[in-house]
Order: structure tokens, then sequence, then C-alpha cells
């Protein structure tokens, strides 16, 4: 088995294992670039030891696997399937066999070429090959050529120990090459007059190395450049890029672009809009009968049916008759009316026939009525639990292109009572929402204005829901109605402003909870217990998101910022709410509330990527009472947050929970501090870095560690009978904060089904706060069995009971897709 594990198991005669490769070069050279051009790879190994756990995986299939086996399955699946279609004369029953048949034949053709799961999922060992070692260094040779390093010399050197080689790859690359000039050379003179104007976006600078991909992106940049000025039929075949080598001595290059003119024409021509046409039922046939058609704003429509207001629809259409064309105009067209989600396709095509330049738009309208179904198992800080969601969807509400959505959801989850943390109890959720989303704003505003801020897709929602819960120590209800803006000026931008945000909050406590709160509140936990109050809750919020390179993408490094500012009660500056208490019984609230979330996602190779993030958020109350909404509160621990703490009971700073025993329960069945309750903070600050690297098919591991915690402005004081006891500090502090960052650290374990990511992570607490001071590094006491204090009886002291050996229990933590 353990040669197996090294792999040198599966060489024969005088094969050798490639061990390792090596690159030795200049700190100028970007070595992890070099590495991608590697021609052979040697084998992943488990934690970086001498193990190579794929090798093992991928022979452990082959031992299972016969191709003729998988032919022969192919051959009998398509046989079964093609007689099922020949006794059948049911259209969509072929149609559904034929799918069928093709996905088998698939599954069968991926295992004849590529083997069964393990050998997929494994790697066949890596044996040491001498001329992929010349091609590689070959490949380097290129490469360092490219980035101006046209002197360059790549020796390679093998280091056999036993049956393992090492390949060094030293690289000499020699004198960097510069840039000395750029010339051009275009005979036309438009042309020219468009390229020295936007001369200073050039990816080619004087003084600057020789780089072969600047060259490239040079070429795009032009022929992007030229078709966004009206040269429709212009290509990247028309540029060259020279170099004189006439200045080579002294280490510096000169460049020509030569914009060649087409042979026939001998001149580029310019193409201007002479009409436009919009054909909104592209596809749909109706005998007997013509489209209609109509001009609007220049665009000649033509449908069957008039089913859209064409003042709405004009607005996505950024094409003008007697504009130059644009390939950018095009594409945003094409996009924004994408975007409305109306449409099953949009194509836009020009027709250069009879002399003229035609701009044909085609779109073939989606289905007016849509139902969905969903249901699965729903995973959020608690524990598993089934959901069913019903959805039905009008589109064209109004015949402006408006979506109404209204949909209903039912479902039960496990989840750990606010006044514990050990039990499972059931929690019952059931809600329904109606949405009309409009492609416009609905405010006011000229129409020449609304033409100008379509091309940031523009939208307004109107929604109203009711939620409802059902949990053991209270039933919970929630009305809502809201109006929310959202537009973008770029794809990675987006923003959102919610100018009416109403809730009325209702809750029925458990006689035994409200009894428990009134407890809380006597331990300082004052928030806890206004949340459970009768509430209206109104707020504006202006939110926005950039997304960097697609955050999340597993090809290249990308990043996501999020940031959000709420107001929560503004009205009641200019009004007085105390109608709202005298009258109807609710509590109202005045506050402000900021969240900032930033996530980066490093990609290191293929396989192995470095996930950050920072999170922080400050919400403050100025209303007489001092108190947030429940929902407004920032809380930390869970799955998705400091993972060595359950679910929001981390903090408040370095505040002490109640000592088990101090609550009358066990500390040897329920550990040395009491996490009962949760903990509503107003400020907020984490920070987790995540090492993710591949282990085999859909299985991914990580390694982390969590950092943070949650603080209040008011210090939150114990009293009992009476009497304030010290109890550790709440209040934020910016002497001491810091001092109060719990950290955490774990490992666990991605599932990559591909639909969806399910996550086990195990957080085990490093450095705890709310411990006394020198007792805060907890890590040596993590158990992941009896993991709590010992119990002893003394029999000379009447049966005095004491507790030693205090242990951390691991937290354990189930979650769908990536913490961040």
């Amino acid at each position: 088995m353990m040669s197996g594990c090294l792999g040198t198991k599966h060489l024969k005669g005088d094969q050798k294992m490639l061990f390792r490769q090596r690159v030795q070069a200049p700190k100028a050279i970007n070595t992890e670039e070099l590495k991608d051009l590697y021609i052979q790879r040697a084998n992943r190994r488990f934690l970086g030891l001498t193990i190579y756990h794929l090798v093992l995986l991928y022979y452990w299939g082959e031992k299972n696997y016969s191709q003729e086996k998988f032919i022969r399955k192919k051959e009998a699946s398509d046989k079964k399937f093609t007689d099922k279609i020949a006794a059948t004369k049911s259209k969509k029953k072929i149609d559904n066999l034929n799918f069928r048949k093709q996905k088998k034949a698939d599954k069968f053709a991926n295992r004849i070429e590529n083997g069964n799961l393990l050998m997929q999922w494994g790697e066949p060992i890596s044996i040491y090959d001498s001329v992929n070692v010349q091609l590689t260094a070959d490949r380097f040779k290129q490469y360092l050529f490219s980035k101006g390093y046209f002197r360059n010399e790549v020796d390679t050197r093998v280091r056999i120990n036993g049956k393992y080689a090492t390949i060094i790859y030293s690289v000499k690359p020699g004198p960097g090459y510069t840039i000395d000039s750029l010339i051009y050379q275009i005979q036309d003179t438009a042309v020219a007059r468009v390229i020295h104007e936007n001369d200073q976006a050039n990816f080619i600078k004087r003084g600057a190395p020789y780089d072969q991909d600047n060259l490239v992106n040079e070429r795009e940049r032009i022929d992007l450049l030229l078709k966004d000025n009206g040269y429709y039929d212009f290509s990247r075949q028309y540029i060259e890029i020279n170099m004189d080598t006439s200045m080579m001595k002294n280490h510096r290059i000169a460049l020509k672009i030569t914009i060649k003119d087409p042979a026939k024409r001998g001149y580029h021509k310019k193409f201007t809009i002479d009409d436009i046409t919009f054909t909104t039922d592209a596809g749909t046939l109706s005998t007997g009968t013509e489209r209609q058609k109509r001009n609007y704003r220049d665009i000649q429509y033509q449908y069957y049916k008039d089913n859209y207001n064409l003042r709405i629809l004009s607005q996505r259409v950024f094409l003008k008759k007697g504009d130059l064309y644009s390939r950018t105009n095009t594409f945003n067209t094409q996009r924004q009316l994408g975007n409305v989600d109306a449409f099953k396709f949009v194509n836009i095509n020009y027709d250069t026939s009879n002399g003229k330049f035609i701009a044909n738009i085609f779109t073939s309208a989606l289905d007016l009525y849509e139902w969905t179904n969903e249901a699965g198992v729903n995973v959020t800080q608690g524990y598993p639990g089934p959901f069913y969601n019903l959805t039905f969807r009008k589109r064209n509400l109004f015949r402006g292109m408006e979506m109404l959505d209204i949909s209903g959801r039912f479902g039960f989850e496990g989840v750990a009572p606010v006044s514990s943390d050990d039990d499972i109890y059931k929690s019952t959720t059931a809600g329904v929402n109606a949405t009309i989303t409009f492609p416009q704003f609905i405010w006011f505003l000229k129409e020449s204005r609304r033409f100008k801020i379509a091309r940031y897709n523009p939208k307004t929602k109107f929604t109203g829901g009711y939620s409802y819960t059902s949990r053991p120590e209270y039933i919970r209800t929630n009305v809502t109605v809201a109006t929310t803006y959202t537009w973008s000026n770029q794809r990675k931008q987006q923003y959102f402003f919610t100018p009416v945000s109403l809730s009325i909050i209702n809750s029925k406590l458990d006689p035994t909870f409200e009894e428990e709160l009134k407890v809380q509140d006597s331990l300082g936990n004052y928030s806890l217990v206004n949340s459970f109050n009768p509430s209206f809750v109104s707020s504006m919020i202006f939110g926005s998101t950039w997304n960097f390179n697609n955050y999340g993408n597993k090809e290249k490094t990308s990043s996501y910022l999020r940031a959000q500012l709420e107001s929560g009660g503004t009205i009641w500056n200019f009004i007085d709410p105390s109608f709202i208490k005298e009258k109807y019984g609710l509590q109202y609230f005045k506050y402000l509330r900021l969240n900032l979330d930033y996530r980066r996602n490093h990609v290191i190779d293929k396989i192995t990527s470095i996930a950050y993030r920072v999170d922080g958020g400050i919400a403050y109350s100025y209303a007489k009472d001092k108190s947030l909404p429940y929902e407004k509160f920032f809380f930390s621990g869970g799955s998705n947050s400091i993972r060595a703490w359950r679910p929001r009971r981390l903090g408040q700073g370095s505040y002490k929970p109640q000592t088990t025993e101090a609550v009358g329960k066990d500390p040897v069945k329920d550990g040395y501090f009491d996490y009962s309750y949760e903990q509503p903070s107003e400020i907020l600050l984490e920070a987790s870095v995540e090492f993710r690297r591949k282990i085999f098919g859909f299985v991914d591991g990580a390694v982390f560690i969590d950092a943070g915690n949650v603080w209040t402005f008011q210090p939150r004081k114990k009293v009992v009978n009476g009497v304030e006891v010290p109890n550790g500090n709440s209040q934020f502090k910016i002497k001491e904060f810091y001092k109060e960052i719990a950290v955490g650290t774990g490992f666990g374990l991605r599932f990559d089904f591909s639909f969806l990511i399910l996550r086990l992570d195990v957080g085990l607490k490093m450095y705890d706060p709310a411990r006394e001071k020198g007792e805060r590094f907890v890590l040596r006491d993590a158990r992941f069995w009896n993991p709590y204090a010992t119990k002893t009886v003394d029999p000379s002291d009447n049966n005095k009971i004491t507790y030693s050996n205090y242990r951390e229990p691991v937290i354990y933590n189930v979650g769908i897709g990536y913490p961040f």
C-alpha cells in the first residue's frame, strides 16, 4: 500500500518518476508564467508529502476497468433506444427518447475515452521524459523572446535520486529590449486621423519594455476603435506590426504599424445607417396575414400583433438613423434588450446590398406566462430542512415589458433556539411576495432624459410581502412594502436605491421565553429584549456592488466589493412619531447603518487559490431608547462568519458568557461557557483567509483562519440582586478593541456538484477574548471527542462537586456555497 502511495510501484524497467520541476531565473522574470508552460507535470502530492493519493486512486480504478465492457454497454444502449424510437409515433416521445439516448451515449463515450470515475478523478503516474524536457525548454525560449529577451538561453539539468527525477531549468534571459520609437504608415488620411486622435490609449509606449502581448492588444484596440467610428467591414488583417532591427545593438527597437487599404476599393469606407428595422416577433408564422409596419423615432417596427409600447422599447435601442456604424452601440443594444427578460433571443445584423446600410434587429418573445416549481434542502445558520417554492410570472404586464412575479414559499428547518445552543427545534417558515418590475425609472423625468439613461439598464421594482415564522419560543410575522431603483453604468458596477421600505413586525412570545428575556435584560442584553416588541420599521437604503473579473471564477484572480448605507426612521425627524406607539402600540426606530464587505479570490494555479474577506459594519440608533430593529443588528459566528463559534453567539467584545454551572447546567455535558443567547451588536469587524485546493474529482479541501468580533456603543452591565457584577467589556474602545479580536481556525471539504457546492467545515477556537487574561489562547484545549470538563465529587466534604480540565468542543458547520 505504501509503495502504491509513493507511486514507484507503477514504474516499469528503468523508468523514473517525475518528482519535481524547478525554475531558476532572475527576479525580473515571472516564473509562475513559465511554470504554466510545462509540457509535463509532476503528480500532485497530499499536503506536500511524498504521498501520491491521485496516482493511487487512478490505478485503483484501472484494476476494475474494462474498455470493452463500456463499448458493449454503449452498443446495447443505442440499440435499446433505437428500437423504442422505431416503435413510437409520438413526436414528443421521440424527442425525449433521442435526448436520453444522446445523454447515455455521451456518458459511455466519456468512460471509453477517459476511463471510469476513479481514473478520471486520479492521475496516471508522471514518467520522466527527456523529450518533454527539451520541448518545455523551447517553450521557455519562445516566451522569453515574446517579452523582449531576444538573446535568451535556457539550460536544463536532471537529478536522479533512486526512482525519482528532478528537473531544473536555468533561465538566462540576456538583455531586455525596449521600444525606442513607434512609426505609423497609414495611407488613408481619415483612418490616420482617428488613430492619432486616440493615441493616448495606445498599448505600445515609447521607452517601455518590448512585450508581444501589447502588440496583440494594440491590434485589437485599433480594430475595435475603427469599428466604433463607422468602419463596418474593417478587420485585423489590414493591420501589420513590424519590428525594425537596425537599432538592436543598443538593445532598443523601432516598431512600425502599417494599416493597409483594401485591394479592390482602395480605401476604407465609413458606413452610415440609412434605415433601422425592428422585427419584434421573428420566427413567428401567421398564415394569410402580413406584418404591420409602424415608424417610431426613425425605427420601422414590424409585427403581426401590436404587443409592445414602442416608446419603452425604443429606449433600449442605441442605433440612430444617420449615425455612423458603431460596434459598441450595436453590442449595447443587444445586451440591453436582453436585460429586460422579455425575449428568447436578440439578433442584430446589417444589410449592405443595394447601396444602402440597413440595421436589422430581430427578437422573439418569451412565453407570457411562466410557472416555476422548486423543491430542495435549505442550509443557513441552522440545520438542513426541506422547502418548496412556487413562482408565477406574467411578462409584458402593461405592454411595456413589465414583469409581475408572485411567489410562495413553505419550509422547515432545524434551528438552535435563541435561548439554547445545543437543542434542535423545528422552525416553520412561510411567505408570499409580489413584485412588479418596470424596465425604466418610474419618476418625473423628461422623455429625452429617459432615453439618455436607458443605457444604464434602469429598473423600478414595487414589492409587497408577508412572512411567517414559527419557532418554539415565538411566532413572528412581517408585512413589508418597498420601492427600489436599480441601474448599472458598467457590467462590473451596479447600484440600487430604496427610497421607501416599510415593515410591520409582530411577535407572539412563549411565556417561558418571555421570562428568559427579562433575565437577559438584567444581564445587560437589552437589545435582544427590544427586538421582540411589536415594531414599525421605515428606512431608506442606498447600495453599490463592484464585481471585478467575474468574482468567484477559478481561472483568474477576481474581487468583489459591496457597500450599503441605510437611514432608518428618517421621516420621524420631520413628523412626531408618538402616535405610532400611543395609537397602534408599535415601537419605532431611528438609526443609521453602514456595511462594507470586500472579498478577493487570488488564483495561484488551476487547482489552488487563496480567498480573503474583510467585513465591517456600524449601526447607530439616535432614538430615545437607543434600540435597533432585530434584523438590523450585526452578529458574529456561524458557517459564513467566525466558524469556531456557534451561529450569532460570538461577542460582545470581551464580555463573558455565563459558565454552565451558573445557569444550572452540567459542565461535563454542556461545556464551560453557556452560549445560549444570540449577541446582537452595533459594530462588526471580521476578516478571513482561506487556502483552497482540489483534492480529487469534485472534492476540494480548505484550511482557514477567521478573526473578528462585535461590540456595542453602550457598556453592557451585569446586575445580580440589584448589584452590578464585573463581567468583561462589550463597549467598542479604540485602545482595547484589537485585544478583543477572537481568532478561530479549521479545515473543511467542499463537494462541487456543479449545480451546488456542499460545504463541511470544522472550526477550532484559537484565541477567546471572553476568557481571563493569560488563558485566552485555547487552541490547546480543543477536543474532537470528550471535550468537556472533568467532574469530581469529594465525599470528605459533603460530596462537594468541582470541575476541572475544561476543554473546548470543535464546531461543525454545514453550508451551501463558499463562505465568501
